[in-house]
């Protein structure tokens, strides 16, 4: 039975990632760091090849995907784009936790809580995740098997934590810039389920392979740990969501 493969890699770094901002709406470009990094992961390390080519319109997103695969011909997706933290667009965690009580509410429960006059986490996921199923439906039609979707760490979370074999929650899906998942799709399955299985992580051979669920599962959390930690960003023991 045919298959189909969806790689997700999130963009590389920008200099509000290396501030620790809250960057949604924002067309950052990629830092110089962020730069050198890509170059550095490509140079080392193996990225899937795919049939066709999906992107977030934000500069961070195509600028990543023309460093990974220079010769690709990406299809712009709104419905890909970050989360619109709102009011609190390019302010960090602390700055928010000071100056904001209804920002320890929403990371509380991001879900249901929104940013003033930005979009909550369970609208984001809704948003993504429309757009995502409207790919799946493209592949699926034209009979691409392969496809590569270079986008945010929001988008890659909502999209994993909604479909995603094994199982994990939102925050557990984070994921390194310039790193992602891989995901197979089977007809069968997704018309009765809509789940996709994650069977590997990108770039290849940057971590140890593996297909039990644990592993993988594993592989997420450890990635989102370092993520978290290497930012800083914790307050009262809880850590706040990662931007941009």
């Amino acid at each position: 039975m045919k298959s189909y493969t969806i790689h997700l890699i999130r963009h590389g770094i920008t200099e509000g990632n290396l501030l620790g901002q809250y960057i949604g709406r924002t067309d950052s470009p990629l830092a110089a760091e962020g730069i050198r990094a890509l170059q550095k992961l490509k140079e080392q390390y193996e990225y899937p090849e795919a049939q066709a080519y999906y992107c977030s319109p934000m500069r961070r997103c195509i600028d990543t995907l023309r460093i990974l695969y220079p010769e690709a011909e990406p299809v712009l997706v709104d419905g890909f784009r970050e989360c619109d933290f709102g009011d609190w667009e390019g302010k960090t965690a602390k700055q928010l936790a000071e100056e904001d009580p209804s920002f320890l509410q929403w990371m509380e429960s991001s879900h249901s809580v929104a940013p003033p006059n930005g979009e909550s986490t369970g609208v984001l996921v809704q948003r993504t995740c429309a757009a995502f199923e409207n790919l799946v439906e493209e592949l699926m039609r034209s009979g691409t098997t392969s496809a590569v979707v270079v986008a945010h760490g929001g988008t890659l979370m909502s999209i994993l934590s909604a479909y995603g074999l094994p199982r994990a929650s939102f925050y557990d899906w984070m994921t390194e810039n310039g790193c992602g998942y891989s995901l197979r799709i089977t007809p069968g399955l997704w018309m009765r389920s809509m789940v996709a299985e994650v069977y590997d992580t990108i770039p290849a051979g940057r971590s140890a392979k593996g297909g039990d669920e644990k592993f993988i599962i594993d592989l997420a959390r450890e990635a989102a740990d370092r993520t978290y930690r290497n930012k800083g960003q914790q307050l009262d023991g809880k850590n706040a969501p990662p931007e941009g």
